[in-house]
C-alpha cells in the first residue's frame, strides 16, 4: 500500500506520521516513512536548494525541475523497491504537492507538470492520499512557531515566506484535487487537536484497508 500526506505548510502531516505507522503495524503491515523533497541522499542536497530562503530568486521552472530530479532518484532508489517489496510506504508529500505548488500557485503550464509526472511517476500513483486542510493563517502560525521554537530548521522556510495569496491558491489546488479524485483523497479537518486529527485518519485508513 501506497499512502501520501499532503496538505499547506504547517497541516500537521509529520506530527501524524509515527502514528500512522503505530497504528498499520498493530494491523500487521510493514512500514517505510520517507519524505519529498529529500527522502534520498541525493534527495536531500537538493532539498537544501530547494527549501533555503536564501534561494528566494530560484526561477519557477528551475524550481519545477529540481522536484522532478528528487522524485526521479526517490522512486528508483525507495519507493518503487519498497513497494516491490510489500511494504506499506508513507511519504510525506509526492506529486500532488508539485501540483499544487508549481502549478496552482506558480502558475506553470500543467500540461508540462503532467507531462513530467507521467515520465518519472511509470504509472505509480497513491493508494490513499491524506489531505491535511486548515486555515492559510492557522497553518502558517503552527509553521512560524515550529522555526521559532527549532523544531524546523530555519534554512527550511522558503515557502514559509511566501505571500498569504500564494499559500491560498495552494490550499485551493488542493482542494480542487480532492474534488477530482475523491476515492483516493480523504480530507483531514487539521484545525483539530493531535487526538481528533488521528482520530479521522484512522477511519481514512481503516475505509482505505476495506476496499
Amino acid at each position: 500500500m501506497f499512502i501520501t500526506l499532503e496538505g499547506i505548510e504547517g497541516s500537521g502531516k509529520t506530527t501524524q506520521v509515527s502514528n500512522i505507522v503505530k497504528f498499520l503495524k498493530e494491523k500487521g503491515h510493514a512500514c517505510v516513512i520517507t519524505r519529498e523533497p529529500g527522502g534520498t541522499e541525493i534527495g536531500k542536497q537538493i532539498r537544501a536548494i530547494l527549501l533555503n530562503p536564501i534561494h528566494k530568486d530560484l526561477d519557477p521552472l528551475a524550481e519545477l525541475l529540481l522536484y522532478a530530479a528528487d522524485r526521479a532518484q526517490h522512486m528508483k532508489s525507495i519507493i518503487k523497491p519498497q513497494l516491490s517489496a510489500g511494504k506499506t510506504v508513507i511519504c510525506d508529500r509526492f506529486f500532488d504537492a508539485t501540483t499544487v505548488y508549481q502549478g496552482f500557485a506558480r502558475g506553470l503550464d500543467m500540461e508540462v507538470i503532467n507531462q513530467l509526472h507521467r515520465i518519472v511517476l511509470d504509472s505509480i500513483k497513491p493508494d490513499l492520499t491524506l489531505l491535511f486542510d486548515l486555515p492559510v493563517e492557522v497553518g502558517l502560525g503552527r509553521a512560524w512557531n515550529c522555526l521559532d521554537n527549532g523544531s524546523r530548521a530555519i534554512q527550511e522556510c522558503r515557502f514559509e515566506k511566501e505571500t498569504l495569496v500564494f499559500h491560498e491558491k495552494v490550499r485551493s489546488g488542493y482542494l480542487s484535487l480532492a474534488k477530482q479524485e475523491p476515492n483516493r483523497f480523504q480530507i483531514i479537518n487539521a484545525s483539530n487537536d493531535e487526538t481528533k486529527v488521528f482520530q479521522e485518519i484512522i477511519i481514512a485508513l481503516t475505509h482505505n484497508m476495506k476496499k
